[in-house]
C-alpha cells in the first residue's frame, strides 16, 4: 500500500478511543483522580518512539507496571511521566519534554502548552491534569477534551435515555401504523418518510449516549444496557424501511449507501422537516410527493415472518416484486420460488396472514 492509499484516521474514533481509555474504572482514570486531589498537576503521554526520545530530556527509565499509586508518586516530581500507548506499562519519570516551540498552540500555561503540542508533533494522548484549574485535559488528533465528573455525565445521560424512550415510543407508534397501511395499500410518502425521520431521531440520540457510556466506563454499564435494550432492531428497521420504498430508476433512484450518507448530512435542526428527509432518500420533498401513494415491495414486512432465511426473503421480493402480490399470493403461488417447499410456504402464508390481522387490529381497536 502506497503512502497515498493509507486510510485517514477517524479524529472522534481516535478521541473515543482515548477517553475509554481514562474512564472511570480504569487504573490511569484512578491514578488522575489521585493526582487531582492531590493538587500537584502533572503531565502523561500515552507512548514513546524516537520523536518522544528526542524531545525528552532528563529524568529517569523505567519498566513497571502502571498503578494508580506509582503514577501519583512519580507526578509529585517535576516533570512527565510517560506510559506505553497501552497505558499499562511506566516508562519513564521526571522527564522534561522540549517540544517544537514553533507548533502552534492556544494554551496559555506551560504544562497545557506543553501537552499540546507533544500530541500535535508525536500523534500520542496526551495528558494534562491541572493543579489551579483542578481539570483533566486530554490532547489528542489535534483536539483538547476536558474529562467532567462522572456524576454530571451521568445527569446528563439520563436526560438524553428520557429522550431516547420518548422518541422510541412515538417511533413504534408510526412504526405500526406504516404495517396497517401497507397491508391496506394506503401508503404515501409522508407516512414513509416520518417512519425513517423517527428512525433517524433514534439512532442520533443513541449514538450521543453510546459517548456518555464511554466517559462513564464501569459507571455506564446500566446504561449501555439499557440503550441496547431500547435501539435494538433500529438499525435493521432502518435497512429494511428503505429497502422497499427506495426509487431504483429514474433520476431520483438511490442505492441504500447513498440514502444512507444523505441522511446523515441532514443537520439535526432540520431533521424535524419530513420535506428533507423525503428528499435525503429520493422520494421528493413537495406538497405533492409527499401526497403520493407509494406501494411496499415487501422486505419489511416479510422479515418479521419467523425463521426465513434472508436469500429466501429477497427471492421472494423478486418473485412478487410487490407486498400487495405476496400477500395475495396462495401456497401454490409461493412454492413457485426456489427454496420454498410445501411447509415453508405454509408458514409464509400464516405468518403474513397473522401479520395483517394484528397490524390492522392495533390500529383500529
Amino acid at each position: 500500500m502506497s503512502p497515498t492509499d493509507k486510510p485517514i484516521p477517524d479524529p472522534d474514533a481516535r478521541l473515543r478511543a482515548a477517553v475509554a481509555q481514562v474512564a472511570p474504572g480504569t487504573v490511569l482514570r484512578d491514578g488522575l483522580e489521585r493526582i487531582l486531589r492531590g493538587r500537584t498537576g502533572g503531565l502523561v503521554v500515552l507512548g514513546i518512539d524516537k520523536v518522544v526520545e528526542d524531545m525528552a530530556s532528563g529524568g529517569f527509565r523505567l519498566d513497571v507496571d502502571l498503578t494508580a499509586q506509582r503514577l501519583r508518586e512519580l507526578s509529585k516530581m517535576d516533570g512527565a511521566v510517560i506510559c506505553d500507548a497501552a497505558a499499562t506499562k511506566l516508562l519513564r519519570a521526571a522527564v522534561q519534554l522540549l517540544p517544537n516551540p514553533d507548533i502552534p498552540t492556544d494554551e496559555q500555561g506551560t504544562r497545557h502548552r506543553t501537552a499540546d503540542r507533544v500530541a500535535k508533533q508525536t500523534d500520542f494522548v496526551v495528558i494534562s491534569v491541572s493543579k489551579s484549574m483542578n481539570i483533566i485535559a486530554l490532547y489528542v488528533a489535534g483536539r483538547r477534551y476536558v474529562l467532567e465528573d462522572s456524576a454530571a455525565i451521568l445527569s446528563r445521560a439520563n436526560q438524553a435515555l428520557a429522550t431516547l424512550e420518548r422518541y422510541k415510543m412515538r417511533l413504534d407508534e408510526v412504526s405500526g401504523t406504516l404495517s396497517a397501511l401497507e397491508i391496506e395499500d394506503l401508503v404515501t410518502v409522508r407516512d414513509v418518510a416520518s417512519v425513517v425521520q423517527r428512525l433517524e431521531m433514534v439512532r442520533r440520540i443513541s449514538r450521543e449516549l453510546d459517548g456518555y457510556v464511554v466517559e462513564l466506563g464501569a459507571d455506564g454499564r446500566l446504561l449501555s444496557l439499557q440503550v441496547d435494550e431500547l435501539v435494538a432492531g433500529v438499525e435493521a428497521d432502518r435497512e429494511l424501511v428503505l429497502r422497499d420504498y427506495l426509487p431504483t430508476t429514474g433520476r431520483r433512484a438511490r442505492s441504500l449507501a447513498e440514502a444512507f450518507e444523505a441522511l446523515d448530512a441532514v443537520p439535526g435542526t432540520e431533521l424535524l422537516d419530513v420535506s428533507l428527509v423525503s428528499r435525503a432518500i429520493g422520494l421528493g420533498g413537495s406538497n405533492d410527493s409527499l401526497d403520493q401513494a407509494i406501494s411496499p415491495r415487501g422486505f419489511r414486512l416479510l422479515a418479521r415472518v419467523p425463521r426465513l432465511p434472508d436469500v429466501v426473503l429477497d427471492r421472494l421480493v423478486d418473485h412478487f416484486g410487490s407486498l400487495q402480490k405476496l400477500l395475495a399470493a396462495s401456497i401454490d403461488d409461493l412454492q413457485h420460488v426456489e427454496g420454498v417447499g410445501e411447509t415453508r410456504a405454509r408458514s409464509i402464508r400464516e405468518g403474513l396472514s397473522r401479520l395483517a390481522e394484528s397490524s390492522i387490529l392495533e390500529r383500529y381497536v
